[in-house]
């Protein structure tokens, strides 16, 4: 992404938070978090990824509520960010957290031999 992508990413990424903690009263979406927002090089359209962490259950409830809140938060960001048009919002599950537990149970399932001391690298 661009220098412009980025900084406009993080401003809208740290807008919704903001929104999502304070402002938006709908319980489907209390307790998420926004993971990231990656705009496409026309700042047209942002994709805000998002995550209940730890409740993967809420998945289907979460992605509903924020459907219903599209028109409230991107007009809350158009008040906000400088721009000639606001970015449409395009609301993602984020899987990376799932992911990375799940690698981390894998690593620690390995049954890994010790190291052999004859392959360590000292300075003599």
């Amino acid at each position: 992404m661009s220098i412009i992508q980025d900084r406009m990413a993080e401003k809208i990424h740290a807008i919704l938070s903001d929104l999502l903690l304070r402002e938006v009263s709908d319980p489907r979406l209390q307790h998420i978090t926004v993971t990231d927002v990656q705009l496409d090089p026309e700042l047209a359209y942002a994709n805000v990824y998002v995550n209940a962490l730890g409740d993967e259950a809420r998945q289907k409830d979460v992605m509903k509520g924020l459907k219903s809140a599209n028109g409230f938060l991107r007009r809350e960001v158009g008040k906000r960010v400088r721009l000639r048009n606001t970015p449409e919002l395009n609301f993602h599950w984020d899987t990376t957290l799932e992911r990375g537990e799940r690698l981390n149970q894998l690593i620690s399932k390995l049954d890994l031999p010790p190291q052999d001391k004859k392959h360590d690298d000292t300075v003599e």
